[in-house]
């Protein structure tokens, strides 16, 4: 052997050694400076192992980087270094020199990242992304496994279910108002989730599949020993693998029609069964041994709204045509759904008409059916006098079955009708004394039709202002049958969609029509207008509810002067006449935050929603306050039920209606028992929120802090509009940032901007001005400015104070301290020198440490989240994951920026397809980005 050959034996080996040394590490190293429960630890470890497993299977050498990059991103993160960060000198790409063990690890990982070709860099960026995906599941196992615990602690001897918010809510309602006020206000209680088709959720639906898989696996694995857990160990690695040789990003953009697939997933996995569920365990609990076998005292109060098919504010993809095409995909699922369900029901109501006689009314249904279609009760009628309610249940099946197919003959022309039939059901088994039937399987499909009914989803129709005005112009210069430009056909031929879907489906799916950037009661008095224009006659014109969306910061202040005006639109008055007086008004998170920053945002809300309110006293209006949120801090995001609780006194009134956006309904809504945990917080919130206790903080906590949040409302907000107002800042801002790049990305139908003349920070759409300071690990959008406004205030007694004791002031904190934990002080250097604006980058990152400092100090924590036993640990434990992935991000980016025209066509599409690789990564590690 040659003495190269030799030397190059022995460098091998050597480098086997220490990558096994490496190795051993990565299934402790991580973790074991870091205090996290044992569980959740071991979790942890085990898909790491498998993880490398699987990239020594792909690439021993792939999997060699892999440790290598995780053992320096560790070191570098050893002590929590963000503060000490702050201080440290870079050169001229943002790195830092080389003045320690934890400086020297991070720029080892930038020259080792640096010096990789582009495929293999590409390859690592799959496997760090996939990670993450499977991160994401052991804390959310752990998340279950900690609600069964608590579960499992409760007796059933118990006042309430302390593991049950919403049971705790209502023993609260009625110790403080007695319960004949308690059970008035659980009646009105209602969680009216909206769902968009935002695309801040990075993960394709392919990779979700694999996902899902894995985390049934993996909740399976306490249970099993021996051979079968060598199988489920084997099944993991299988799906594992699959998922790193998935591609992350997915192949093209989806259309709206497959994005109504989104909610249909989630529908079948989670919230057909979930839903009823959480109605029945609170009537276990409150019922006590009635449940079951008494009339429910839960309402039905979760009813989804859906924008996807139906929000067209500034995406063209979505049409009239398209809004047609998904309520029908929408109604045809739900109603096939309710006739399996229908179907399971019957079957087992096999009870004998000896012991339970069929009432008066039961027959005359059967009658009835048979009278409609003697096909249809054919298969039924050897079974009609033996086991008369089966009978009826699965003739009632059939007609679903003739719903879907539309059978003029049998379909039910509604879900009411439905309801009509069910109950005919309940009451007769409930009079022959099979309660247990009645109230047991039969309500369980009662309470599906109630909360569904047969559209699964409230569509939810919007547009911007702008355009209604340019249609009613151009209608006015050409005439309704003129020459008329494309934009105001398509108007038109929206509002014939919304009344075809209304009698066709029902009036229920499709009544709302939001208008975005409303500016006065002209706005809405324009959408009345056109509806009546697109119809030759009266009648068929749809019953609609138009609805103002206040989102900048203008419009929020003078939101009570509008709906002052609305008031007097003759249109306006004789929809609430229909509705009981009931008015939908929606507040605009994301615009408002963007057009006047984090701080100014969240007061001008509370202080809106307070003007409101009284308002909606005033005129006996019964409100209903939508609130558009976001899954980021920078566009409303955080903890929805404690986002109830801090809203103003009167504005919440037992009904609580959000947008979910994103990774958010993945997240709160992809696994059965967070969504139950989920929705039992939020309607609980909801709930307690008319509490004379919660009511009573509210107002005087708001009175007490009103000058505090004054001072710190002009300082944050004079800042952020310095910032903004910098010349040049918006192509500064998409050259640090992955703004270009992420409108790139095939997440979502929409596009990054309005189409209405982007050509500044002001067109464009919030999401992706969020979504790119994210990626950059900045987080700008979620904090800038209140650092400023902290130090010009200078009291952080009152500070603190105020964050003990006003829930709005303790909320907002909490958020920007999550938001904080996700930046990172060395890496925002970095995408900060990709611009050759010191002047920008200095304002930037000397905000980010002074907000952070002001924040720790109010919450009194040594860094970010460390009150939080498990977020704060888990946002820890990811750092070195995410950091590779923003290493390779960035220097991705420094490339195409520098390189310019110079890189070749070839050249710029593997970077670009790495720089799309990482946003999903990055997104996965950080979650709630968009």
């Amino acid at each position: 052997m040659s003495e190269e050959s030799e030397q190059s034996s022995t460098d091998r080996a050597s480098l086997k050694a220490e990558l096994e040394a490496t190795a051993t590490a990565m299934t402790a190293g991580p973790l074991a400076e870091i205090e996290i429960p044992e569980s959740l630890r071991a979790n942890l470890a085990l898909i790491l192992r498998l993880e490398r497993r699987v990239l020594k299977e792909y690439d021993p050498a792939v999997c060699d980087l892999f440790d290598v990059l995780l053992r320096h991103a560790i070191h570098a993160n050893e002590g929590n270094p963000g503060t000490a960060a702050a201080n440290e000198r870079v050169d001229e790409q943002g790195v830092p020199y080389a003045t320690d063990s934890s400086n020297s690890a991070f720029r080892a990982a930038v020259e080792l990242v640096d010096e990789l070709p582009i495929q293999t860099l590409e390859t690592l960026v799959r496997a760090f992304t996939s990670f993450f995906h499977l991160a994401n599941l052991c804390e959310e196992n752990y998340r279950v496994e900690t609600l069964h615990d608590r579960e499992r602690l409760v007796s059933i001897e118990s006042d309430v279910d302390p593991s049950n918010e919403l049971t705790v809510a209502f023993k609260q309602l009625i110790d403080e108002v007695g319960v004949d006020r308690a059970t008035q206000l659980l009646g009105k209680l209602e969680f009216h989730p909206v769902f968009t088709a935002h695309p801040t959720e990075a993960r394709r639906r392919a990779v979700e599949g694999k996902i899902r898989r894995i985390g049934k696996l993996l909740a399976e694995r306490p249970r099993l020993g021996g051979s079968d857990l060598v199988e489920n160990e084997r099944h993991m690695l299988q799906e594992i693998d699959a998922l790193v040789r998935t591609s992350p990003v997915a192949i093209k953009k989806p259309t709206p029609v497959e994005e109504a697939d989104t909610i249909i997933d989630i529908f079948d996995h989670t919230l057909f069964d979930t839903v009823p569920r959480i109605y029945r365990r609170f009537d276990d609990w409150v019922l006590g041994e009635g449940a079951g076998v008494v009339p429910p005292v839960c309402p039905a109060f979760f009813h989804p709204g859906s924008w996807i098919g139906s929000d067209r504010d500034g995406n063209p993809n979505v049409t009239a045509k398209v809004s047609r095409q998904v309520a029908a995909k929408f109604y045809k699922h739900m109603v096939a759904k309710l006739a399996d369900k229908c179907r399971r029901v019957g079957r087992n109501l096999t009870l004998e008409a000896g012991y339970a006689k069929p009432s008066d009314e039961l027959l005359n249904l059967w009658n009835h059916q048979v009278e409609m279609s003697e096909i249809i009760t054919s298969r039924a009628k050897d079974i009609s006098e033996s086991e008369p309610h089966r009978a009826v249940m699965l003739v009632m099946a059939d007609r679903l079955d003739g719903t879907v197919a539309r059978d003029a003959d049998v379909l039910y022309a509604s879900a009411d009708e439905l309801l009509d039939d069910l109950r005919v059901v309940q009451r007769s088994l409930a009079a022959a004394g099979a309660e247990r039937a009645a109230y047991g399987p039969v309500q369980t499909l009662i309470w599906q039709v109630e909360s569904f009914g047969f559209h699964m989803v409230e569509m939810e129709f919007r547009q911007h202002s702008l355009v209604h005005t340019r249609a009613l112009a151009d209608i006015r210069e050409h005439g309704i049958h003129g020459d008329l430009a494309p934009m105001t056909r398509e108007v038109l031929d929206t509002f014939r969609a919304i009344s075809s879907i209304q009698k066709r489906y029902a009036p229920k799916m499709a009544h709302r029509y939001i208008i975005s950037f409303t500016k006065s009661a002209q706005n809405v008095a324009d959408v009345y207008e056109l509806a009546n224009l697109a119809f030759a006659h009266a009648s068929d014109v749809p019953a609609l509810d138009v609805i103002p969306l206040f989102e900048q910061l203008e419009d929020l202040e003078h939101c009570v002067d509008v709906l002052d005006d609305m008031l007097e639109l003759p249109a306006v008055q004789a929809r609430l006449a229909q509705t009981g007086r009931r008015m939908e008004v929606m507040l605009g998170y994301s615009d408002s935050a963007k057009d006047a920053g984090p701080t100014t945002a969240t007061l001008a809300l509370h202080f809106a929603q307070k003007r409101i309110a009284a308002w909606a006293e005033k005129h006996d209006i019964d409100l209903v306050l939508m609130h558009g949120r976001g899954g980021a801090v920078g566009r409303g995001g955080g903890p929805a039920n404690r986002a109830v609780l801090a809203q103003p006194a009167g504005s919440v009134r037992c009904f609580f209606k959000v947008t979910e956006q994103g990774e958010v309904i993945f997240a709160r809504y992809g696994n059965p028992v967070l969504a139950q945990r989920h929705v039992e917080n939020v309607a609980a919130a909801t709930l307690l929120n008319s509490a004379p206790s919660v009511e009573r903080a509210n107002t005087e906590m708001t009175e007490r802090y009103l000058d505090m949040a004054r001072e710190l409302d002009r300082v944050s907000h004079e800042r952020y509009l310095a910032l903004l107002g910098t010349p040049d800042f918006a192509p500064w801002f998409s050259v640090v940032t992955p703004l270009a790049e992420v409108g790139l990305l095939p997440i979502g139908s929409r596009p990054a901007k309005r189409g209405l003349g982007a050509q500044s920070l002001d067109d464009l759409r919030t999401i992706p001005w969020v979504f790119s300071w994210s990626q950059a690990r900045i987080n700008l959008a979620a904090w800038y400015g209140l650092g400023s406004a902290c130090e010009a205030f200078g009291d952080v007694e009152t500070l603190r104070s105020a964050y003990r004791e006003w829930p709005l002031f303790s909320t907002f904190i909490d958020n920007v301290e999550m938001s904080i934990a996700k930046t990172d002080t060395r890496i925002a250097k970095m995408y900060l020198a990709l611009g050759d604006r010191s002047d920008l980058a200095h304002a930037v990152y000397d905000e980010m440490q002074l907000t952070r400092r002001w924040v720790l100090a109010i919450v009194g924590d040594e860094w970010p989240l460390e009150h939080r036993r498990v977020l704060g640990r888990a946002v820890r434990v990811r750092d070195p994951y995410v950091d590779v992935l923003s290493l390779a991000q960035v220097r991705a980016l420094r490339i195409v920026r520098d390189e310019g025209d110079g890189l070749s066509e070839e050249a710029r599409a593997k970077y670009l397809s790495l720089i799309l690789a990482t946003v999903t990564g990055v997104s996965a590690g950080l979650q709630n980005t968009g």
